[in-house]
This record gives C-alpha cells, sequence and structure tokens, in this order.
C-alpha cells in the first residue's frame, strides 16, 4: 500500500525562500497515513467508531457448545456419500423442521459430492434434534456423522501467566 501524504496548512509554506528551514516546517506539518480514500474531512482510522453486525447469542451466551451464525444453527454433516444429492439429504433432515439453507460442495474434477454437508436450521431446538437424532445414522447405506458448525471454546480462565510456576 502506498504512503499519502497529508499537508496541513500547505499553502503557508514557501519551501524555495526558506531552504532547510522550509523543509522542516514543511515536514513538520505533515501527516503520514496508509491506505486510500481519505477526502477531504475523512476521520482517521482509529477515530472512526464501525457499528459491525453481531449475533445475539440469546440464552445460551455463557455456555460453551453451540454458536449460533449470523441467520441460524448450522450443521456439519460428514462421511456423506460421494452419490448422495440434495434431495437425499433434505428428506432426511427436514423430519426435523424447516430447513432454511442446505450447502452441499461438488468436486470440480470428478462432479461427486467431496463429502460433506452444511445445513442450517432457524431454531436450535431443530437443530439439536437433528444432530441428535442422525448423528451415526446411514444414507445410501454409508453413515454420516453429524455436528454442530460453530462452536464456542470452553471459558478462558484469567490468570495471568506471571503467576504460573
Amino acid at each position: 500500500m502506498a504512503d499519502v501524504l497529508d499537508i496541513n496548512d500547505a499553502v503557508d509554506l514557501d519551501v524555495e525562500d526558506e531552504g532547510e528551514q522550509g523543509v522542516l516546517r514543511l515536514k513538520d506539518k505533515v501527516l503520514r497515513r496508509k491506505g486510500r480514500g481519505f477526502g477531504p474531512g475523512e476521520k482517521r482510522e482509529q477515530e472512526k467508531i464501525r457499528g459491525y453486525e453481531s449475533v445475539d447469542p440469546g440464552e445460551y451466551a455463557d455456555e460453551s457448545g453451540p454458536q449460533k451464525s449470523v441467520e441460524g444453527w448450522i450443521l456439519f454433516v460428514t462421511s456423506v456419500h460421494e452419490e448422495a444429492s440434495e434431495e437425499d439429504l433434505s428428506e432426511k433432515f427436514s423430519e426435523f423442521g424447516p430447513i432454511k439453507n442446505l450447502a452441499i460442495n461438488l468436486d470440480r474434477r470428478t462432479g461427486f459430492l467431496k463429502g460433506y454437508a452444511l445445513i442450517e436450521y432457524g431454531e436450535f431446538e431443530e437443530a439439536n434434534a437433528a444432530r441428535e437424532a442422525l448423528d451415526g445414522s446411514e444414507i445410501l447405506g454409508q453413515t454420516i456423522g453429524v455436528d454442530w458448525c460453530f462452536v464456542k471454546g470452553p471459558k478462558k480462565n484469567k490468570r495471568s501467566k506471571s503467576k504460573r510456576h
């Protein structure tokens, strides 16, 4: 990324008339910023307050375990038979509630499934029931694994490293 020089009060400086002193005063007035898009009145990056979209954890905020995505609860299905179709998966998983999204990835070279799928439910209870019931079940004669796609880790211990022996 190129450096961007922002010279405050550049009209007041005449570098050629004052020689080295003018250059030093010019350097003092320069504000160096990296990146693009610094227009007049633009705030510095540190001064900006950004409102990122966040996910409300709801009643599961303090627990380790599944974590909600922005739109719903996503299950990660592994060991899916390479010839399984979207219909096979939706038929099996729709028993537990409406599926908001079903994503299967195909291998470009062979055209078969890569062996996993992502299935999204709108409600935790639906996703959890599907996970518990279908983990270890079979689709097209192959045993599948079903688990949460996003998981929060255990609470971190706030002991400082200096206190450890």
